[in-house]
């Protein structure tokens, strides 16, 4: 995440450190068994989470379900890998990549400032559950996708294009931004009854001591509309 490096080697750890609240905040998804069914149960969960970072979820996130599938409101898509993210008041228009999990369970990050990734662990963007992206605010002095974020308001849109030639057409319902260590896990991963998507990054001032950025920025939104291929 960027700001103003005094120096190479600042700028670098800067860089380095840019999507720790992402990684370890996306990284709790891991810890939580997700309901059989259109996705697999991790395997592995990470073996440690930072001090101040976001608290693993009390509550099983949402997954495809039988059970729940009888309680869920608003329109639904069967399972389809995502492939590109369009956010028109941000200008983004960008593909995406499958953010899956390391050896130690955590989750895999993008590796540069543009990419944003979808976690292959959570339900796919437009089927019952949050789907969640996560791309960086700034990374290697380069503003990152998710830039701006934070600036989106309720009612933007956000479309996210599917392998099956469909897109899943959201608009934004909230934007919080939450102190990692009081950050509301099961409002972020919990089971919701609809088709939900959270778009994820760093926020607030970075803190140099600790090496990290002190807030997260999530953006809530909901499926509205599903454009069949």
């Amino acid at each position: 995440m960027i700001g103003a490096d005094r120096t190479s080697s600042a700028g670098n750890r800067r860089g380095r450190y840019a999507l720790s609240a992402v990684v370890l905040v996306l990284t709790i998804i891991g810890v939580a068994a997700f309901t059989r069914g259109a996705h697999d149960q991790p395997r592995q969960p990470p073996r440690t989470v930072a001090a101040g970072d976001a608290a693993p979820p009390d509550e099983t996130p949402a997954s495809s379900g039988s059970s729940a599938a009888s309680l869920t409101t608003g329109p639904l898509m069967a399972s389809s890998t995502p492939t590109r993210v369009v956010i028109p008041a941000l200008g983004v228009d960008v593909p995406l990549v499958g953010l899956g999990q390391e050896a130690d369970g955590s989750m895999q990050v993008p590796t540069d400032a543009a990419t944003v990734g979808w976690y292959t662990k959570a339900p796919t963007p437009g089927s019952l559950g949050p789907a969640v992206l996560a791309g960086h605010v700034d990374y290697h002095h380069k503003p990152g996708t998710f830039h701006k974020l934070s600036e989106l308001k309720p009612g933007d849109s956000i479309n996210v294009d599917r392998e099956d030639g469909s897109m899943a057409m959201f608009s934004v319902v909230k934007v919080e931004r939450y102190p990692k260590n009081r950050f509301p896990s099961n409002a972020v991963y919990g089971a919701i009854s609809r088709a939900g998507l959270r778009l994820i990054t760093c926020g607030g001032n970075f803190d140099s001591s600790a090496g990290h950025y002190e807030d997260n920025i999530v953006v809530y939104a909901d499926l509205t509309m599903a454009h069949p291929a």
